[in-house]
């Protein structure tokens, strides 16, 4: 990979994934608390990822979002490194990251508004084409597809466990702010 693509794609990757997790960490809580009855109406496929989301304090998912960051972290000085299979697992973070993006687009023409994560979406959107773009050009489009399954499978377990972890590191701490241990 050239110092360039390093430059352009490869770092700013952490710093994308921290300012998008910023905003949804940020407002998640309140805009889903006002808004689930809404989001169960318009997406009554999404009930049990909502039931989740519900039980998601910012703390919560402050820390699973610092779980996947970590996971960013290692697969990008990975490939400063030049570790074996790198430059893979780092592609497959990066689709799965931009339909991450998509996804919040798709949302919000859902739901009609805004929905948390939505603003720092549409602003790294331009990245994301780029790096999906360049990872075309270097790996073609069947490579890209399966890292890109990839990707998306592994990302959908981590993000539950991710959940699972957050709750579970911050309900005793809830538990002792109500006395209720």
């Amino acid at each position: 990979m050239s110092a360039l693509s390093i430059l352009g794609l490869v770092l700013p990757l952490p710093v994308a994934f921290i300012l998008h997790d910023a905003e949804e960490a940020l407002l998640q809580r309140g805009w889903m608390l006002r808004n689930a009855a809404l989001v169960k109406e318009r997406m009554p496929w999404a009930v049990p990822v909502i039931s989740r989301l519900l039980r998601l304090t910012t703390g919560a998912f402050a820390i699973a979002a610092i779980e996947e960051l970590l996971l960013i972290l290692a697969a990008t000085a990975c490939v400063l490194v030049q570790a074996g299979f790198a430059l893979e697992v780092w592609a497959a973070m990066v689709m799965a990251f931009a339909l991450h993006l998509l996804v919040h687009v798709a949302q919000a023409v859902l739901m009609r508004g805004y929905v948390p994560g939505l603003v720092t979406a549409v602003l790294l959107l331009p990245y994301s084409a780029w790096g999906v773009y360049s990872l075309w050009l270097a790996m073609g489009l069947g490579t890209l597809l399966l890292y890109t399954v990839a990707g998306v499978a592994v990302a959908a377990v981590n993000l539950r466990f991710a959940h699972w972890l957050g709750i579970a590191l911050t309900s005793g701490r809830n538990a002792a702010k109500t006395g209720s241990l």
